[in-house]
């Protein structure tokens, strides 16, 4: 089937299957990058040039619990944006988890049915060529690295504050995932220095109690303030009152700036980054930035914070950029 007619906006939903025209055989080319988010709800996916400029995007809804399904909707958003360019182009694909080293599996996806499956094999056999896959922190700190708010800056730490979170390490405008593959993955550290209240944490459901993410994500704001207040609101609301002005929800934030400048504290110890970007629907909360380097400063070894503090440049595309600057640059 064509695709003559599907939406162009690049915000457009498009629901329908597309199969490349018979016969689809375009020129290969160096200086086009496709790449591929895969989140939990939607697949998105662009087309970027040899300099960073965007020439066309498309997503769909993620087929959720459905692997062959995830594989041919990325696929598809391949052909069209091939087709449009009228080129060939690197595939990159940023997702929520990370491959084995040792099998070469999806391991740690909180998108589960991808666990244990050979995404990049087979999405490499689906178009006939190597893919490249990352998980979306790094693809994040790729991104702002390469010409993003980090741009120059030699070692980034990036960290997406979402319904969960994660982090992501670029050494040169390159992943830094590790032989484990999971370099940057601070989600699943332990809440450093907690009081008497906080021990042992909230379960997280990677088995082990107090795990960052159970306290820093979006779905731990919420649950915070739900367990102070006995209100339920979301992230997004008790964000949006806090600034405000709103007591309760300033309280909450606050517990949730202390926590997040503790954890970051010990990201600091280990890896020092010259920069640290942020991402993900907290990453927009205004107030944190204020004043995360001051409470970071008593929880820093020596007394001393001087990294600068930022918001992703590129906002909610830099996961899906990262993906595309997966592959080295090339003129």
């Amino acid at each position: 089937m064509g695709f003559v007619g599907y939406p162009q906006q690049p915000s457009a939903l498009m629901t329908q299957p597309f199969s490349p025209l018979r016969g689809y055989n375009l020129p290969d080319s160096s200086s086009i990058r496709i790449g591929i988010d895969l989140g939990g709800t939607k697949i998105e996916a662009l087309a970027l040039d040899h300099a960073g400029n965007e020439l066309g995007r498309h997503r769909v809804p993620t087929p959720r619990d459905d692997y062959k399904g995830t594989l041919q909707a990325m696929a598809d958003l391949v052909f069209r944006l091939e087709t449009e360019t009228g080129r060939k182009a690197t595939v990159g694909a940023g997702i929520p988890g990370t491959i084995s080293g040792v099998t070469g599996l999806v391991k740690n996806a909180n998108s589960t049915w991808l666990n244990g499956k050979p995404l990049q094999e087979d999405l490499g056999q689906l178009l006939s060529r190597e893919v490249r896959i990352a998980n979306d922190a790094n693809c994040l700190a790729v991104s702002e690295a390469t010409d993003g708010a980090a741009a120059g800056k030699a070692v980034v730490f990036a960290v997406i504050l979402g319904t969960g979170c994660g982090g992501g390490v670029s050494f040169q405008g390159h992943v830094h995932s590790g032989p484990n593959g999971v370099s940057g993955e601070w989600g699943h550290m332990p809440l450093p220095w907690p009081s008497v209240d906080e021990n042992p944490g909230p379960s997280c459901y990677c088995g082990k109690h107090g795990c960052m993410e159970q306290w820093v994500s979006g779905t731990g704001v919420a649950q915070d303030f739900r367990n102070v207040t006995g209100k339920s609101l979301t992230t997004r609301e008790i964000v949006a009152i806090a600034e405000a002005g709103s007591a309760e929800a300033l309280d909450t934030m606050h517990r949730f700036e202390d926590r997040l400048a503790r954890g970051l504290a010990q990201v600091v110890h280990i890896l020092d980054p010259d920069i640290i970007v942020f991402g993900g629907g907290l990453s927009q909360y205004k107030g944190f930035y204020r004043t995360l380097g001051e409470r970071m400063i008593p929880y820093v070894f020596g007394g001393e914070f001087d990294t600068a503090l930022v918001p992703a440049l590129h906002g909610d595309s830099s996961g899906v950029r990262g993906a595309a600057w997966l592959w080295p640059l090339t003129r």
